[in-house]
This record gives C-alpha cells, sequence and structure tokens, in this order.
C-alpha cells in the first residue's frame, strides 16, 4: 500500500502542509512513522479523508482566491475503481474537484490504478467554461 507523507497529502488535498499537519493532530486523519521518523498516511486513509474533505467543503474554504480557472491537469488520489469485464470506472479526488473516468479494464490494471494511489486525470475538451464569483 502506498504511503504519502503530510507534504505529499496536503497537495493532493489542496491545502497548506500547515493544514494538513494540523488535521493530522487533531486525529482528523491517521498517521504513521517511517524509519525516518516522517509521518505518513496510508492511501486508502488519504483516499477517504479526501472524499470527507471535499464534501465538507474544508479544502475550498482555505482558498480565499475569488476569481479562478480550472487547469487541464488534476493530480489526485484515486478514490474508487468499479472493474466490469471490459469497461471500468476511477474516480479521482482532486482537492475539492471529483473526476470520475471511463476506461478499459486493461488500462485500469496497466496503471495499477487502485484506492489510494496517486494519479493525475487529464482533461482535453472542446467546450470549457469558466465561471467568476
Amino acid at each position: 500500500m502506498q504511503s504519502y507523507t503530510i507534504g505529499q497529502a496536503a497537495r493532493l488535498l489542496g491545502v497548506s502542509p500547515d493544514t494538513a499537519r494540523r488535521w493530522a493532530d487533531a486525529g482528523r486523519v491517521a498517521t504513521h512513522r517511517d524509519e525516518g521518523g516522517r509521518r505518513l498516511i496510508d492511501g486508502r486513509d488519504l483516499a477517504a479523508f479526501s472524499v470527507e474533505v471535499a464534501q465538507s467543503g474544508a479544502a475550498a474554504a482555505e482558498d480565499d482566491a475569488s476569481y479562478t480557472t480550472a487547469r487541464n491537469a488534476f493530480p489526485g488520489i484515486v478514490t474508487a475503481v468499479k472493474l466490469g469485464d471490459v469497461a471500468a470506472q476511477v474516480e479521482i479526488q482532486a482537492g475539492p474537484h471529483r473526476l470520475v473516468s471511463l476506461l478499459t479494464r486493461e488500462a485500469v490494471e496497466e496503471l495499477g490504478l487502485e484506492v489510494g494511489v496517486e494519479a493525475t486525470a487529464r482533461v482535453k475538451s472542446t467546450s470549457v467554461h469558466i465561471d467568476r464569483t
């Protein structure tokens, strides 16, 4: 099982490392220490916590920027994989963004995608909407 440092988890959650550290200190997400003494979060725990954070809006609340546009690459963590005989559905939580992709089962297996694995969703679209709040 892949584990993540506090800094990596913060990037995937869309928050500062200080915020991720406070959440870990408060026991909101379980951590353990590696042989070097660094605090790590198991991938499955981080995946579940990322969904919780996104649903509560906690990550978005930290970002005070009121003008924004989405980028085409969304680094995040795999939160669900549903395999069929030929096709598969993969969900990625990228900060406050939940992305769902339909792809072949073969691609999922070749990439080693499973809950808790870091992945990047790349979006190509001929129609992009930009909102200003």
